[in-house]
């Protein structure tokens, strides 16, 4: 009977975990890492990325997002959009072809992969022959035309991809119509480029590598026109006309060429060299699209003077009499412009480039050019990230204050809206508003609504105005000066450079309730911080907190630490500074709690922790945790480097001098030597996976950095007895000791006078000396205690205080419970086991059930060094489910993972990308978007039917 009861039971609570938990990893967010290749379809109004790790990316309207990736491990080198269709084609650096489609499926798109295909010249032809250098997708929409390498050009038929061999361009067929004249029929090297004629379909522009470009008739079979260019070709346009060919080259000259009319050989109208008369680079693409009233637009990328400013990434502007030419911050990728106006052919409205690290979309229609702010792909990686901070269920008005202080940042924008706009936003609203706050190296932080697919900036908080630092906030070196040549103007916002990497953000705790925030940098500053709605002007005054407490014998050998401005500084609306904390020594600050009902903020580094009274403006405690033989602590990050080296070499030297005394001794035994080779592996091999595995073990109170702080946690329990609860601090660090305080604050009419008060409650040291990553206090019904202010704002129960309370240590080998007051072991769970698995991240979160709004469960969400996610119940630390997320080599990716309230989470997979997941089977944000093929099909467009079965197709 017994039997019975409790296999009903487990298998109920299987029922269970499956209406709360289930892993998915929804969806990517951010820029796409090494990006390659660009596309623009104007009937859908898709933008496709291709990556260098053979990932393709579409983009419509906000939330409308796709992505694929090619099983080869190839970069994407070109896509193109099948005309008016759902389809597009990648050519990848293997070779090979690949068609995408997007397929309905239960009312949603998927990007499906639906052909493959590499061409193949005849037997024994050398690799060139066949490959592709140029792609046309014919306004047919079932022909693709693939320009190659030795310079012939292939007709292939689609979907399906069947060559069509008959109606081949053959080198041979082109250069026996050349001009006798034209540079000895040398050879014509590459095909550059393809172009279809906007008025005649059936007339393609070939454009080789020399420079001599032929207009083809599809349907003689024969060329029609030479244009006998002799500079080498970059890239070539046709006007919208089909009166003209603009052609740009090698040396940043470009021409301009009539071929309307019979003629066989066309005549060079215009030449000119933008940026001359000095050597310039080449001009890599040209376009010129007309306007309705007035002078056309032209666009060309590259061009600048060799020698001044050669390094430059440009595109330039022509209009009328504005000449601009756009300064990007890193190498451009490719661009297009987007039209107005029926079917996609009116006035130009926006010039999207893509660069390596931004996409950037700028307004053609509005004076002066801004820069339109892009709702997705926007960089995170403007300066590098540092560190995560997540906070869910924002209230409205702190919410509202956030977006009010973060426009006023953003007046330089445009404010037209985002130009793409293809597919449908499926997705459902979100249930709450969340905000990723990021720190990164140059001292700001970030602010992103990411409540939905697309993370969107809001507000950007810089910390170096309080600072004395070397640069001059005033000092831009790319702003444009009246009259200058070539007329440079600044755009996008990637910004790799820190004028002082000591600025870098390290930890962020932001209070949702009170509006307080406090980040602490790598400089071991701390900056208390409220939100204000009005400009202040205000000196932040500073107050040291010496963590060596004047122990003898050691000295700091890192950096120095920040100077603060006296003078006051101006701070504009948001966040502004009134407090700031600066250990000494300046390490890197490795644990950061705010305690905004309170009062106070708790901060570690790797030689103590303290306690500052935010209001008071004053320290409460500081505890030095540095173990006497640790000297490594006393070194900053960048003599740490040399000490790994340095370490390194020892190891080597030891091993040297072992083999020569082998030597020395004659011992000629085989074995000893096969043993100290053995040891020397093992030794490396400990050395390279030590971030990655290693067996548990208890370590020694020697190890390095055994005294740096890896958790604080504030809580209001039973510290001194079961009968009366009291505020208390807690500190776990990385040699498996527990600090706790009892905290003694004045009553609230004397907060501002009385101190804060702190005494040494409780110690303990874990048996194996397990670094502590994590601390919990869980109240009488075995939850969690509440956030501070939560109770306040009725947005959780008040704790109880009657029943006992619990302490949940969770150092990186086991999760482990302890009775409180008396800190007696209750139960633990070991995670690890001989695979050397180790936690590193740890979360609380509320699962909720997807069967029911009433039923939820408390569970700590969990990362390892191995890259499993686990779910483990609580009070019972009973582990429920583990997915593998991350892989295991990916030590920056596991070091970034943040979670969220709700088992949501975030890490980076790249500098500019985080990819999101949940381990909630109800909580899942994910792209769900419809994308049909526009109405609106030009039929003026519509070329015959092609002849030998390459007859128009429409779907």
């Amino acid at each position: 009977m017994k039997r019975f009861r409790r296999h009903g039971q487990e298998s109920q609570r299987e029922r269970i975990k499956q209406e709360l938990y289930g892993f998915n990893k929804t969806v990517e967010h951010g820029f796409p890492h090494q990006p390659s290749a660009l596309g623009f379809s104007p009937s859908l109004q898709l933008l496709a990325i291709g990556t260098r790790s053979g990932a393709i990316k579409l983009y419509g309207g906000p939330g409308v997002e796709f992505m694929g990736l090619h099983d080869e491990n190839a970069a994407v080198t070109q896509v193109h959009f099948l005309p008016h269709q759902v389809e597009l084609v990648t050519l990848l650096d293997d070779n090979s072809l690949h068609m995408w489609t997007l397929r309905a499926h239960h009312g949603v798109s998927e990007l499906l992969e639906i052909g493959r295909f590499t061409l193949t010249g005849p037997p024994g032809a050398p690799p060139s022959v066949t490959r592709v250098t140029a792609v046309l997708a014919h306004s047919s929409g079932d022909l693709l035309l693939l320009g190659t390498e030795g310079g012939h050009v292939f007709i292939v038929k689609v979907p399906g991809f069947r060559e069509l061999e008959e109606r081949n361009i053959s080198l041979e067929k082109v250069t026996n119509g050349v001009p006798e004249d034209y540079g000895g029929r040398r050879s014509l090297e590459h095909v550059e480029s393809l172009q279809e004629n906007p008025v005649n379909p059936r007339q393609v522009l070939i454009g080789y590598g020399r420079g001599l470009m032929v207009i083809w008739d599809l349907d003689s079979q024969s060329a029609v026109t030479h244009i006998p260019a002799t500079q080498q070709l970059e890239s070539v346009w046709w006007t919208e006309d089909g009166g003209h060919v603009l052609s740009s080259h090698s040396d940043g000259s470009y021409c301009r060429w009539k071929v309307a009319g019979d003629d066989p050989q066309s005549e060079q109208e215009k030449s000119e060299v933008p940026y001359g008369h000095f050597p310039c680079k080449a001009i890599s693409k040209i376009i010129q699209l007309p306007t309705e009233q007035g002078p056309p637009f032209l666009f060309l990328s590259g061009g600048m003077p060799r020698a001044s400013y050669g390094d430059r990434h440009c595109i330039s502007v022509i209009h009328s009499k504005t000449h601009v030419a756009l300064d990007f911050t890193s190498r451009i990728i490719d661009f297009f412009v987007i039209r107005d106006g029926p079917y996609h052919t009116g006035e130009p409205s926006a010039l999207v480039v893509l660069v390596e690290e931004e996409l950037v979309v700028i307004d053609l229609q509005t004076e002066g050019w801004p820069v339109i702010q892009t709702p997705y792909l926007v960089p995170l990686h403007c300066s590098a990230i540092t560190c995560s901070h997540h906070v869910s269920a924002i209230p409205l008005k702190l919410w509202e204050r956030v977006l009010s202080a973060g426009a006023l940042q953003n007046t330089h924008y445009s404010k037209k809206p985002w130009p793409m706009t293809g597919g449908q936003n499926l997705a459902p609203d979100p249930p709450q508003r969340d905000l990723l706050l990021t720190g990164h190296e140059d001292g700001t932080v970030r602010f992103w609504d990411a409540s939905g697919v697309c993370l969107y900036p809001m507000y950007k908080l810089s910390t170096a105005g309080v600072f004395l630092t070397d640069s001059d906030p005033n000092d831009n070196l790319n702003q444009g000066t009246e009259g200058e040549w070539p007329p440079f103007r600044k755009v996008g916002c990637f910004d790799p450079y820190s004028d002082d990497p000591r600025l870098g953000i390290q930890k962020i705790h932001l209070c949702k309730y009170s509006g307080y925030l406090t980040v602490a940098g790598t400089a071991g500053q701390i900056l208390v911080l409220e939100l204000n709605d009005e400009a202040a002007e205000q000196t932040v005054e500073a107050t040291v907190a010496d963590l060596l407490q004047g122990q003898e014998g050691f000295r700091w050998k890192g950096h120095t630490r920040l100077e603060v401005r006296e003078e006051p500084v101006t701070f504009p609306p948001g966040f502004q500074p009134f407090a700031l904390v600066q250990c000494q020594p300046p390490a890197v600050v490795t644990a950061l709690t705010l305690h905004s009902e309170w009062k106070l903020v708790t901060f570690g580094t790797s030689h103590g922790f303290g306690l500052y009274d935010y209001q008071q403006k004053n320290n409460v405690l500081v505890r030095c945790t540095l173990n006497p033989s640790d000297q490594l602590a006393m070194e900053g990050p960048l003599s740490r480097v040399k000490s790994i080296k340095k370490s390194l070499r020892q190891s080597f030297r030891r091993i040297r001098r072992s083999r020569v005394s082998l030597r020395k001794h004659h011992v000629n035994n085989a074995a000893k030597l096969q043993q100290a080779n053995a040891r020397l592996e093992a030794e490396l091999a400990e050395m390279e996976l030590a971030p990655v595995q290693r067996k548990i073990e208890p370590r020694s109170p020697d190890d390095s950095f055994t005294g740096l702080v890896r958790t604080l946690y504030f809580a209001d329990t039973f510290i001194s007895d079961s009968s009366h609860n009291t505020p208390s601090l807690w500190a776990g660090t990385n040699g498996g000791s527990v600090f706790a305080y009892q905290l003694r604050l004045p009553p609230v009419e004397r907060r501002g006078e009385d101190p804060v008060t702190a005494h040494p409650a409780k110690e303990i040291q874990l048996m194996h000396r397990a670094p502590v990553v994590g601390i919990l206090v869980l109240d009488g019904h075995g939850s969690p205690l509440p956030e501070p202010l939560e109770v306040a704002h009725d947005l959780a129960r008040s704790p109880d205080m009657q029943g006992s309370h619990s302490l949940l240590v969770i150092s990186e080998e086991q999760f482990k419970v302890f009775t409180l007051p008396k800190v007696s072991a209750k139960m633990k769970l070991k995670l690890t086991a001989i695979d050397g698995s180790r936690v590193r991240r740890v979360g609380v979160a509320w699962f909720g059930s997807t069967r029911t709004d009433d039923y939820g469960e408390s569970g700590l969400t969990v990362l390892t060094n191995q890259g499993d996610l686990h779910v483990v119940s609580l009070p019972g630390v009973k582990l429920q489910v583990q997915y593998p997320c991350i892989r295991r080599e990916d030590v920056s990716g596991i070091a970034s993972c943040v979670f969220t309230k709700h088992g949501q989470g975030f890490y980076l997979i790249s500098p500019s990308e985080f990819e999101r997941f949940s381990l909630s089977a109800r909580c899942v944000v994910e792209p769900r978007s419809l994308v049909e093929v526009s109405s609106e099909t030009p039929s003026t467009t519509l070329p015959r039917a092609l002849p030998d079965g390459a007859s128009v197709e429409r779907r």
